[in-house]
């Protein structure tokens, strides 16, 4: 056979049979810092220093109420939370699903933009909302509603509020990928064979938006296992929630195995989630692959529940059309969603006027605008520091986290293999297990290699953080990507390097330079790595702020989280204008 004949098939065959070496460095890293310290953590739990293999600890949580009753607060905020944020992000999802392309786009960022902003300001700007000198209750009091304050922190209320607030985006946008690509034209079939509006949409729609919805409760319902910053500043000691209590045991009593055993409970929830959702839809549906159907039961059972809803549902919408009439009812979606957008990001927006106040306290509104409180943090040598480590910290991690996570992407955009869908689960893994889990197993080890209180443990800690989210961005920029092109460049001569560097390279920068922004920002708002790694010296700007608002609430805390804000948001823009011009 001539070597003109055998080109064309070799250069089909040069990123198949190369192509899983890419996801090498990434395997090896993870395996390294974030495997090896997550398994070490839970091994702890199970371990003793006088009778070596011991389940004392475990034994020890059944046998204490308060441990068990801590068990309980955080499974039922957690299930509390992925509900509430399904029932206020499907309407917002579906609203946003049916708008054209690019006019979703642009809402999106109502969406995306409190998604991103850190955990800290959005918890500062509800503790300046719900406080009882805060803007509600200065509202309430104002207008003679009441002549008391009205009790909206530090308790389940402000938790929940808090939590829901923070999660809402992360199920909008695990969501609207699978109920954009619902085709429309199915719903429309169902009316036109006599299907009800109502009927149909349940039927038809919501069954399709199924593997989304479930998607969106898992992540939802795994990410407010972990929460603790929400909790730590909103709640009371009757919401104290698991990952608290590890923070605890690990800052305070240094107690390692027990530790250990409460991340290992969390842990197990976790991947019992996953489990049960694996077996009904795949965990590839999380990333917008198809769902596979479940068992003959389940899908009889769940047409049945679907078409009670649907009864009910139609039953509600004539009385509604009876009371608004047909004009009237076809704004309900639209309200609904401006005010679900007015819930996701005016609490945000309240703290720029505070940055400004002349004031020595938050009050709201300002007496006086001044610009001291920014004067006071650029003054600072322990504020400047902190975000100048944050902006360093973030760019080595981006660089890092996109590299590691491209080839990833790379490689299994040009695998077919059966070990795909294992090395993709594990680079996806760092999103599913809760970050307390995996930031004291960091801690525990970096401890013990002299890595605490350096950048470059931070580095590494923000680095296994952010992968998911680079090889994620990456890989939905490949799934466009022609693989003709690279097999066009072989063909002529050019090796896998040259091919990299000159064709693949440049023709997806765009999803490369988005990959490297959301990197950066999930790195430069992180809290919970920092608390630990920092060690209390390097720390950085969310450190830093955690630090002072566990002191006391001012308004210099204000003007940091107003420059935390623009950072973030001009970064996101800029990442939403890199992947949409790819």
């Amino acid at each position: 056979m001539s070597a003109a004949a055998t080109a064309p098939a070799t250069a089909r065959r040069l990123p198949r049979l190369g192509a899983l070496w890419l996801a090498a460095p990434g395997l090896a890293f993870l395996a390294v810092f974030f495997v090896y310290p997550v398994a070490q953590l839970l091994g702890l739990s199970l371990w003793s220093a006088e009778t070596g293999f011991s389940t004392a600890t475990y034994q020890r949580i059944a046998a204490t109420d308060v441990y068990l009753r801590v068990l309980g607060i955080t499974f039922r905020i957690a299930g509390y939370t992925a509900l509430a944020s399904l029932a206020i992000g499907y309407p917002l999802a579906y609203w946003l699903a049916r708008m054209p392309e690019l006019f979703r786009g642009r809402m999106l960022l109502f969406v995306m933009i409190p998604f991103w902003t850190s955990y800290l300001v959005k918890t500062f700007a509800w503790m300046i909302v719900l406080g009882r000198s805060g803007l509600i209750n200065t509202l309430v009091l104002g207008s003679g509603v009441t002549d008391q304050p009205l009790s909206l922190l530090h308790n389940e209320f402000g938790v929940m509020v808090g939590m829901v607030h923070a999660m809402v985006p992360l199920a909008v946008m695990t969501m609207l990928p699978v109920m954009s690509g619902i085709d429309q034209r199915l719903v429309q079939a169902a009316q036109t064979l006599g299907a009800a509006p109502a009927r149909a949409f349940w039927l038809v729609y919501f069954k399709l938006s199924l593997p989304g919805v479930t998607a969106a409760g898992l992540l939802v319902f795994i990410s407010s296992l972990g929460f603790f910053i929400v909790p730590a500043f909103l709640g009371g000691r009757r919401e104290t929630m698991l990952a608290q209590l590890i923070i605890t045991q690990v800052q305070e009593l240094l107690n390692w195995p027990f530790a250990g055993a409460l991340a290992a409970m969390m842990l197990a929830a976790a991947l019992l989630s996953c489990w049960f959702y694996d077996r009904l839809f795949g965990l590839s549906t999380i990333s917008g692959g198809a769902a596979h159907e479940g068992s003959g039961l389940i899908r009889a059972l769940g047409l049945k529940v679907l078409g009670a809803i649907a009864q009910a549902s139609a039953g509600l919408a004539d009385l509604s059309r009876r009371i608004l009439g047909k004009r009237g009812n076809g704004l309900i979606l639209p309200a609904f969603a401006w005010l679900a957008i007015a819930f996701l990001v005016l609490p945000t927006l309240l703290v720029i006027p505070l940055a400004f106040t002349s004031s020595q306290f938050l009050e709201f509104p300002p007496p006086g605008y001044s610009l001291q409180w920014f004067k006071t943090y650029f003054d600072s040598p322990l504020w400047i520091q902190a975000t100048i480590r944050s902006f360093a910290v973030a760019f080595a991690t981006a660089l890092a986290a996109t590299a590691i996570g491209g080839f990833a992407a790379l490689a299994l955009a040009n695998s077919r293999t059966r070990w795909g869908g294992l090395i993709f689960a594990l680079f996806l893994a760092p999103m599913i297990v809760p970050r307390i889990v995996i930031a004291v197993g960091l801690f525990y080890l970096f401890a013990r290699i002299g890595l605490v209180a350096t950048d470059l443990g931070l580095i590494i800690g923000h680095t296994v953080l952010a992968i998911p989210f680079t090889m994620v961005t990456i890989s939905a920029v490949l799934k466009t990507y022609d693989q003709r092109l690279d097999q066009a460049a072989a063909t002529l001569g050019a090796n896998r390097l040259r091919t990299l560097g000159f064709v693949t390279v440049p023709l997806v920068k765009g999803g490369l330079v988005a990959a490297f922004l959301f990197a950066f920002i999930t790195s430069f708002d992180e809290l919970t790595i920092a608390i630990f790694v920092s060690g209390g010296i390097k720390t950085t700007l969310p450190k830093q702020m955690w630090d002072d608002m566990i002191l006391q609430l001012n308004p210099t805390l204000a003007a940091v989280s107003v420059v935390v804000f623009v950072v973030v948001t001009s970064l996101l823009l800029l990442a939403e204008r890199f992947r949409r011009a790819n």
